[in-house]
């Protein structure tokens, strides 16, 4: 059971440290103030950022079932 808890943590600072590599497709002050907004702009992903985006993925959704493992057990 502490296994769970010690894989969690581990899972969860590693999701974190992968978030925070991306590279933030917004401008902050854009988003708010509304100007030239591409928000909703279809950007596709190429080459490493792809392949972070997906291992962000699976690393997201290993945390979620990890998450529901300690919680059962």
């Amino acid at each position: 059971m502490y296994f769970l808890d010690w894989l969690l943590l581990i899972i969860s600072v590693l999701l974190i440290a992968l978030v925070m590599i991306q590279e933030s497709k917004d401008d902050v002050k854009n988003t708010f103030s509304g100007e030239k907004s591409d928000l909703f702009k279809n950007q596709k992903q190429r080459g490493a950022e792809l392949a972070l985006a997906r291992i962000t993925m699976g690393t997201s959704i290993v945390f979620a079932v990890v998450t529901v493992l300690a919680m059962i057990l």
